[in-house]
């Protein structure tokens, strides 16, 4: 029985979880299911809470992330890239990201950059569209400038599995 007992923790803990259906916000469509790994995030995060902080916790990790988001829509070079997209599902998964990347208390549910991106056909100008809103977006929040490079230094090797045309 404590054998059998073992064995199934062991398992446990060695068997990624499978998302039958991460559909955590109301109006979040459903998706295929995915393992769910906080290295899906595409980085690891920044050791301690110092970065966290300094995006004024997971309030301004929100506030940052809706700009983005709301600029980019509304931006004709890249709205196109959100005509398809469940933005529910995306500002959930964007904030977890972020929240896990800067150190804070989160873990990240998203599929993995290569896979959220795969059929997007996100081209370089996209790429470079969408990072200018969210250094508004980080400005807008009184990030420090020096604080915002390392944040952005930190995502930029996620561009091979984003940027696909």
């Amino acid at each position: 029985m404590i054998r059998m007992l073992s064995l199934t923790a062991m398992l446990a803990v060695a068997t990624p979880v499978v998302a039958q259906d991460p559909a955590h916000m109301p109006g979040e469509e459903a998706v295929d299911p995915y393992s769910v790994a906080d290295a899906n995030a595409g980085a690891q995060p920044f050791a301690g809470t110092e970065m966290f902080d300094a995006f004024h916790g997971q309030a301004g990790i929100d506030r940052i992330v809706d700009r983005m988001l709301d600029r980019s829509a509304a931006d004709p070079r890249t709205a196109g890239i959100f005509v398809a997209t469940d933005m529910i599902r995306l500002r959930r998964t964007l904030k977890e990201q972020f929240c896990y990347v800067l150190g804070g208390p989160c873990a990240y549910t998203g599929r993995s950059m290569k896979d959220a991106h795969d059929d997007i056909g996100l081209q370089p100008a996209d790429m470079g569209a969408l990072v200018e809103h969210l250094q508004t977006a980080m400005e807008e929040e009184g990030v420090p400038f020096h604080t915002q490079n390392r944040f952005l230094a930190k995502l930029a090797p996620m561009r091979r599995d984003i940027v696909t045309r």
